[in-house]
C-alpha cells in the first residue's frame, strides 16, 4: 500500500491509500476521487516527505521522533475516516473469514478455482504480494484500525 498526501482544487490536504501508483492514476482518471471534506472531485497528489524504514521497532521510533516544528500541527487521521475504517473492519470481520498468514495461499487457490470463492482476510509476506500479482490475483490492503468498541 502507498499513502499518498492529496489536495483538492479547493486546497483541502488529505490522505489516501492506494495499492500502487497505477491504481492512484486510474481513480483520479475515471473521476472515482473527491475530497472528504468538501467532495470537489478534483484531486491530486500534494508533495509529501519520503517514509523511511530503519527497522527499528514501533516504540523505539515514536522514542526518538523529532518534535513537530512550530506552526506545523501532527496530521491526525479524521474523525470521520477513523468511524468509516472502523465500519469496514466491522464489516470485514462479520462477512469474510480471516485465514490469518495462509492469505496467499488461499487467495491463490480460489484464483486457481482449486478452492471454493469467499471473502477472506488475512496477512501476507512482500514477496507473497508479488506472487500473488504475477498470477494475476487482484487483492486490496486495508488500513487495518482499532476496533470502535476498543
Amino acid at each position: 500500500m502507498i499513502r499518498y498526501q492529496l489536495r483538492c482544487g479547493a486546497g483541502h490536504e488529505f490522505e489516501g491509500w492506494f495499492p500502487g501508483s497505477a491504481a492512484f492514476e486510474r481513480q483520479a482518471a475515471g473521476g472515482l476521487l473527491s475530497c472528504p471534506h468538501c467532495g470537489v472531485p478534483d484531486v491530486t497528489r500534494a508533495l509529501m516527505a519520503p517514509a523511511i524504514h530503519t527497522g527499528m521497532p514501533a516504540r523505539q521510533m515514536e522514542e526518538t521522533a523529532t518534535p513537530t516544528p512550530p506552526g506545523h500541527a501532527p496530521q491526525a487521521m479524521p474523525d470521520t475516516m477513523l468511524a468509516l475504517l472502523q465500519k469496514i473492519r466491522e464489516t470485514v470481520e462479520t462477512h469474510c473469514d480471516d485465514v490469518g498468514d495462509h492469505f496467499a495461499e488461499e487467495a491463490l487457490g480460489m484464483h486457481r478455482g482449486e478452492r471454493e470463492a469467499r471473502g477472506i482476510y488475512g496477512s501476507m509476506t512482500e514477496e507473497e504480494h508479488a506472487e500473488l500479482d504475477e498470477a494475476g490475483v487482484e487483492v486490496h490492503a486495508i488500513p487495518w484500525v482499532r476496533r470502535a468498541d476498543s
